[in-house]
This record gives structure tokens, C-alpha cells and sequence, in this order.
């Protein structure tokens, strides 16, 4: 019952998500004396949705085929969910991590640092071993962030094809010859979007364990150090606790990450036909995500205390006396108070 009427409501089932998400985001209790109630309502709001997924996921299945062009990252995890158990599992436990390691720390560190640093990279090296168990069952192919396929249908197409209340049919035109139906045009000016969720690309076409080039030798080396980079960062953030400002933490995190993009790189110029240009549309994707989340490393360790976290300070010191930038100025100092006092805050992988 619950299931169908997630699948009916499929579009208000997301607006109140998307709401609830966002306001845990922007409430200032979050981050100071309710921390802990707030972080577990958007844990909780998070792997409720997740559950959401598979039961929109499974609604899908039933739809005619053709209702909506899945995207590349869809198919290919979609692929591995179907066809490995094992896979599944794996992708199933680093994505509910993800959801919940801030929530582990918070409660962690309620008992102390030590304590804090222990579940800090005991959750990163359960993560590191279930990403290379996900990287051997691919087939040494790299990994994507989600490893699991994401939400896109479209509510609305969902609900009219499962809804309580089927809509009228389509007016269809029947060849003389053939006796074939062919579905009508929509309004005049949806006509464009219409057609190009119907035109097949060279993407479309792979299938979609091709969707990414398998790595051998340099290049998966490479996935590996990128895999293991979060492990070796929180051993070292615990060896030198006592000293925020120490560099040498961020330095090592910072030098593998970069270490690992340039050896991918690399090794994509010399064994794909074309370099970097012959990269699928997913690979260029993921390599994008990947330097985009580099820039997480101006709000973490050394970096934050030293050069980050000053300048925010100064600026929300200069904003607190203006009015309705003071309400900036608030959730900057909110947002400050995580950054300062938590690990997993700007974890990215």
C-alpha cells in the first residue's frame, strides 16, 4: 500500500523531500545544541528517499518501453545492480554510509576524541574495501559517485501511466499499408523536446558495460590510490589531532588526489584511442565531478584554519551588523561551526 502510494504521488512525494532536505540545510539548530536530532533528521530524511528510489525504480519497469530516455549513468549502474547481487549490496552500504557518517561521528565524538577518530576511519575503510570489491566486480572499469542509479523519471509521465486514473488514450494514425499506429505529435511547442528524447546517440547505442573503458596497470593504480586517499587522510588528521593547523595532513591528502587525477589522465592518453578526447560522455562526467570536488580541499584541515576560515569569519563579522545580509552572515557562522568541529563535513567520497 505504502509503495503504490509512493509510485501515484510520485511528484508531491519529491517536492516534500526536496523541502524537508532543504530545510534541515538551513536551519541554524542543526549545527549547535539540536545538532545531533538534526543530523539524524536528515539522515533519516535521506535514506528514506533512497528507499523511495527503488520502489520508483521498481514502478519503471512497468512503464511501456520507450516512456523515458534513462541517461548514461543510469544505464550503467542499472546494469550492475541487475546483473551482480554483490554489486548491489556493496554500492548499497557506501551510499547509506554516505548518509549516515556524519550523524556516526557526532555520536562518536560524544565519548571522546579517540573514540571519534576510531569510527572516523573504521566508516572510511569500510568505504575504501567495498569500493574495491565494486572495482574487481566491474571488471576493473572506474567508479561513480552515486554507484547507484539516480532518481529521473518524470513524476508526471509516472503518474499518468500508473495512476488510479488512466488518462484518455492517445490519438494514434494508422498506416493503410502496414497497419502500423503511430502515436500522435504533442502540443506545437513541445514538439522540439519531444523528438530529442526519441534521437538515438552514439551512447545510446553502446551497450552499457562500454559506457567506460576497463584501466589496466597506471590507470588502475590510480583508482586504487584515489579509492584509499580518504584512509590514509583521516589516519593522518588523527597522528597530528593536536595541531589543526598542521599542513602535513593536507598536504598528503591533497598531493594523492592530485596524484591519482594526473596518473588517470595520463593513462586515458596513452590506451584510449583518441586521448582524452575519446572519452565517453560518462567518463568526462565523472573526471568532471572529480575536479569539482577538489575544491572541497579549501575548507579542510590546514587550508580551513589557516586561509579559509579567517576570511569567512571576517566576512560574516562585517555583515552581522547590516540588515537582511546579517541572516547571511548567520548561516555562514552556522555552517563555520561544522567545518570547524567535524570530519565527515566536507567529505566528497
Amino acid at each position: 500500500m505504502y509503495g503504490d502510494f509512493i509510485t501515484k504521488n510520485a511528484g508531491a512525494v519529491s517536492q516534500i523531500e526536496s523541502a524537508l532536505r532543504s530545510l534541515t540545510y538551513i536551519v541554524p539548530a542543526r549545527f549547535k545544541d539540536v545538532e545531533l536530532a538534526s543530523e539524524s533528521l536528515h539522515s533519516g530524511i535521506q535514506i528514506l528517499s533512497l528507499y523511495h528510489d527503488s520502489l520508483l525504480a521498481r514502478a519503471v519497469t512497468k512503464m511501456p518501453p520507450g516512456a523515458q530516455k534513462p541517461s548514461p549513468h543510469n544505464r550503467y549502474t542499472k546494469f550492475w545492480t541487475q546483473k551482480s547481487p554483490g554489486y548491489k549490496k556493496l554500492a548499497l552500504i557506501v551510499t547509506m554510509i554516505q548518509y549516515t557518517e556524519l550523524l556516526w561521528e557526532m555520536s562518536a565524538k560524544r565519548r571522546g576524541q579517540k573514540m571519534r577518530w576510531r569510527t572516523i576511519i573504521i566508516l572510511e575503510a569500510i568505504k575504501a574495501i567495498c569500493r574495491l570489491l565494486l572495482l574487481r566486480l566491474t571488471n576493473s572499469r572506474p567508479l561513480l559517485t552515486p554507484p547507484l542509479p539516480e532518481r529521473e523519471i518524470d513524476p508526471q509521465t509516472l503518474e499518468e501511466t500508473l495512476g488510479p486514473e488512466s488518462s484518455p488514450p492517445e490519438e494514434t494514425w494508422k498506416m493503410p499499408r502496414t497497419g502500423l499506429c503511430l502515436p500522435s505529435l504533442p502540443a506545437t511547442n513541445q514538439i522540439s523536446q519531444y523528438l530529442l528524447t526519441k534521437v538515438l546517440t552514439a551512447e545510446d547505442i553502446k551497450p552499457p558495460s562500454q559506457l567506460l573503458h576497463r584501466i589496466r596497470g597506471t590507470g588502475y593504480y590510480a583508482e586504487v590510490l584515489y579509492i584509499i586517499r580518504p584512509v590514509i587522510y583521516a589516519l593522518a588528521m588523527k597522528k597530528w589531532a593536536q595541531d589543526k593547523k598542521s599542513w602535513r595532513p593536507w598536504l598528503i591528502g591533497f598531493s594523492l588526489e592530485y596524484a591519482a587525477r594526473q596518473l588517470s589522465k595520463r593513462d586515458f592518453e596513452m590506451n584510449v584511442p583518441g586521448g582524452m578526447k575519446g572519452l565517453t560522455a560518462l567518463e568526462r562526467e565523472e573526471m568532471t565531478r572529480r575536479a569539482w570536488g577538489m575544491g572541497w580541499w579549501g575548507v579542510r584541515g590546514a587550508f580551513y584554519e589557516n586561509v579559509t576560515g579567517p576570511w569567512l569569519k571576517a566576512i560574516s563579522t562585517k555583515l552581522a551588523d547590516k540588515p537582511a545580509l546579517n541572516l547571511v552572515a548567520g548561516l555562514l557562522e552556522d555552517y563555520q561551526y561544522l567545518w570547524d568541529n567535524y570530519y565527515f563535513s566536507t567529505a566528497t567520497l
